[in-house]
């Protein structure tokens, strides 16, 4: 080993040490807090998590936040960030109110067990630049429903919106006489402390890039991660192009793409190609050239990958960085295509406002698409269809390989949960095996629960081999 190389090992070693000790420091704190309310009741969590919730959608703050936001990542809208927090925030809090969280949540007398929920410790929570307002809230929201304390670990760029956050939700806890120490944040951000912090939580809620997931999945703890997004939605010949083409925009253009459920590429049927890129455009999407094509995609994409200069930028912004002159009232870009994989970029996920569009001829070409580029990025996260020929959707989902399918929505605001949908509230979408992940659901506050399940004697209820198999026993 050369000099220079023992130097950086032994200097990363020292990293990795005190990163060690300043996380083991804050677990302690959190441990103990989570030891004072361990046997809290229902009554008392679904008080905290009321005040807690109500703290963090209060409109004066809740602007606060996201006008910081915007600034402290230099990514998204704050208009949209607020939304975000009201619809998103509120919607957990909807779905866990009045849910059982705390002792006895299930009793089946039939088969003699009851089921008891109890909760896990200290969840380790690794907060993502692109999503940094509202994701904070709604894990601190499952923590506190489940009676888990949680240390959360920002992006280098948004530790103080993180800060703004928890500070607001420790000084609910501290009001009502709960410790402060629920809900933790971490002020000393490295890439050595967020390891450091997986290995000693109890279970991790990873939302982020797919290295730092694979890293909370390799920390040798439990652990609920994500998948990437590249969301391919299908628009058939039966769509209502107008509405359709206005959905898409309100969802690729929602605090400037930062959500990785946004509609990445468009699947249009040949048909209906042509108009429904009219009623795109005549929504404020902008075709791209051939040639504004390769300069957008230099800009795009550099040596390491996505460029951070683009993601969660504007459409102006991206245009002047790409030097592309972009009319005015155009708020998205829309690339045609017809490859995918890696000597085709565009058809991965893109964090921006920059969509991918592809035709197809027959419905099976559609199907095909789909898996052909999720598979290639974005595997088992999400897809969309625009069709008014229901049984299309059933035909894709039961061929496409993705966690969650969005019928005639707009799929960033509506997959993650939604009042015109029946999804769980989250911004932590599980992609199942395919995406690598131990979950396909939409991440909340029941994957945070330990359960006891106690049984109790019953009748004996073995059947007979006729009773169980009947003609399967027979020639």
């Amino acid at each position: 080993m050369k000099p220079t190389d023992e130097k950086s090992s032994v200097d990363q070693q020292a990293k990795n040490a005190e990163a060690e000790k300043y996380i083991a420091e804050l677990i302690s704190r959190a441990r103990a807090a989570q030891k004072q309310i361990e046997f809290a009741s229902q009554e008392e969590v679904d008080f905290i998590t009321a005040k807690v919730a109500w703290a963090c959608v209060e409109p004066t703050f809740a602007k606060k936040v996201a006008d910081f936001c915007a600034e402290d990542s230099g990514m998204g809208h704050a208009p949209d960030k607020f939304l975000k927090i009201q619809n998103k925030v509120k919607g957990v809090f909807r779905d866990m109110k009045g849910r059982l969280s705390v002792g006895v949540v299930e009793v089946n007398k039939d088969k003699g067990i009851m089921k008891i929920a109890k909760p896990m410790g200290v969840v380790g929570a690794v907060i993502p630049v692109t999503n940094s307002e509202a994701t904070p809230m709604c894990k601190a929201l499952f923590a506190l429903k489940t009676r888990n304390a949680i240390v959360m670990a920002p992006h280098p760029r948004t530790v103080k919106t993180n800060g703004m956050v928890i500070d607001n939700i420790r000084a609910v806890l501290k009001k009502h006489g709960w410790p402060e120490d629920l809900v933790i944040n971490v002020e000393t951000v490295s890439l050595e402390a967020t390891k450091a912090l997986m290995k000693q939580a109890d279970i991790t809620l990873a939302t982020g890039g797919e290295a730092m997931v694979k890293a909370a999945y390799s920390s040798g703890k439990p652990c609920h991660g994500v998948g990437a997004g590249n969301a391919v939605i299908v628009v058939d010949e039966s769509a209502d192009l107008k509405t359709s083409a206005t959905l898409v925009m309100r969802s690729k253009t929602f605090d400037n793409a930062t959500s990785c459920s946004s509609e990445n590429s468009l699947v249009i049927q040949e048909g209906v190609y042509a108009e429904m890129l009219k009623e795109l455009q005549a929504v404020g999407g902008y075709l791209v050239s051939a040639e504004e094509k390769v300069k957008l995609q230099a800009a795009m994409w550099t040596d390491k990958g996505l460029s951070p200069n683009i993601v969660g930028q504007s459409a102006a912004k991206i245009a002047t960085h790409a030097g592309i002159k972009l009319p005015e009232g155009k708020k998205f870009f829309m690339i045609e295509e017809t490859g995918i994989g890696k000597g085709f970029p565009f058809s991965g996920e893109k964090l921006s406002v920059t969509m991918t569009i592809y035709k197809y001829k027959e419905f099976k070409d559609a199907v095909g698409l789909v898996n052909d580029i999720t598979t290639y990025s974005g595997y088992g996260h999400s897809a969309g269809i625009h069709t008014t020929i229901e049984n299309r959707v059933k035909e894709l989902a039961l061929r496409v390989r993705v966690s969650r399918l969005m019928v005639r929505q707009p799929q960033a605001l509506a997959n993650s949960g939604g009042w015109t949908n029946g999804m769980p509230m989250t911004l932590t979408l599980g992609c199942g095996s395919w995406g690598g992940n131990s979950t396909s659901s939409n991440v909340n506050w029941e994957h945070l629960l330990n359960y006891t399940w106690v049984s109790f004697p019953i009748p004996n209820s073995q059947p007979t081999d006729e009773e169980l198999f009947g003609a399967a026993m027979r020639d």
